[in-house]
């Protein structure tokens, strides 16, 4: 099994240097390379199988930076242009920008060149660098590979992978739980539960909205705008660390009581297009909360279960399975014509998601 730990570095000024140029490099050499394919294909009509080492002779300032780093660069190209051939529906590789690219380089560990101890992880071409180790690796831990990153805000972090091998025993379904998501509050459980979000986003819109109408009225790319920009990248940056920070906690809490929990299938990038509640929708982060609870589950041997979005968990009794065709998106509680029951709408669909779940689970 693989498993990434995510860690702050602290470069110094020329290990900062060696990072820019990095990054530089990497992007140089996956457009050049990517512009050559698409100049030989038109030419020819065939595929060009061309390699970073091709270009070091004509650009010698490719030897001054990690090589596996521009062999990765070449392998997601390479990737990625043989998915648009075989794959009908991915897209073309497109060119890397200089402004709007992600800034970051993967590394792999051959014979020694990456090491991690002391306070400090070594890395190809970089050297030692100073790295905030929040938590220690198991010994049987085999160290894989490691992605570079900067931030808009200007910080530096090490994704290190490790593989290892564990026996995941599958856990007996005991506590079940059903989750339904809320525009408002993430989610509503079975047991009638709120999450109660904080919407850190739309506490801080104001103060966005106000920072980006500063930014506009200076002039591009000088140093206040570079100034600017950067503050902004930061309260983007704090907003994204609390909501990470309650969405782990939260998937942590569920991963520990329960041993199986279901949750809707929900595409949520066409729902924030189609109900037009864009901000609200990415706020919550339904979707990451989702992958955070996911793999919580699986490392113990417990069950995340997806229901089919098309599942009518809102319209169905859960006491007598009637099907109420007539619940519309503006009723949020409604009373069963067969049994007299009177529903929670999202009480009702977090139960109906839970038995759902376990059905699939036992089936």
């Amino acid at each position: 099994m693989n498993k990434a730990y995510k860690f702050r570095i602290h470069p110094n000024a020329a290990q900062c240097v060696l990072f820019a140029k990095t990054f530089g490099c990497v992007r140089f050499i996956y457009n050049k390379m990517l512009g050559d394919k698409i100049a030989h294909y038109n030419e020819t009509k065939e595929k060009l199988n061309n390699t970073p080492a091709q270009y070091k002779t004509e650009f010698e300032f490719l030897k001054e930076v990690d090589s596996l780093a521009l062999a990765n660069a070449q392998i997601n190209l390479q990737t990625a242009y043989n998915n648009f051939f075989k794959q009908p529906n991915v897209g073309f590789p497109k060119f890397k920008s200089k402004h709007k690219s992600s800034k970051n380089y993967a590394t792999n560990s051959v014979n020694g060149n990456i090491e991690l101890s002391n306070g400090y992880l070594k890395l190809p071409k970089v050297g030692q660098i100073k790295i905030k180790q929040h938590r220690q690796i198991p010994e049987n831990y085999l160290l894989r590979s490691v992605t570079v990153s900067q931030t808009p805000s200007g910080k530096y972090y090490a994704s290190i992978l490790f593989e290892y091998e564990k026996f995941i025993i599958p856990a007996e379904i005991k506590e079940t739980i059903g989750l339904d998501f809320s525009m408002t509050e993430l989610f509503v459980d079975s047991d009638g539960n709120e999450a109660n979000y904080p919407r850190y986003y739309r506490r801080k819109l104001e103060k966005l909205k106000k920072m980006s109408r500063t930014l506009s009225k200076m002039v591009k790319f000088s140093n206040n705008w570079f100034k600017q920009k950067r503050k902004i990248a930061i309260l983007h940056e704090n907003i994204a660390n609390q909501r990470k920070d309650f969405l782990h906690k939260q998937s942590r809490q569920i991963a520990n009581a329960y041993d199986l929990v279901g949750a809707e299938d929900l595409n949520m990038k066409a729902m924030s297009q189609a109900l037009n509640f864009g901000k609200s929708v990415s706020d919550n982060a339904w979707g990451m909360f989702r992958t955070f609870l996911k793999y919580k589950l699986e490392e113990q041997g417990k069950y995340f279960i997806t229901v089919d979005k098309w599942f009518p968990s809102s319209k169905l009794c859960n006491i007598c399975s009637y099907k109420n065709d007539a619940l519309d998106l503006s009723v949020r509680a409604w009373t069963c014509p067969d049994c007299g029951i009177v529903h929670n709408r999202d009480i009702n669909a977090a139960i109906n998601i839970k038995n759902e779940a376990v059905r699939i689970a036992t089936a």
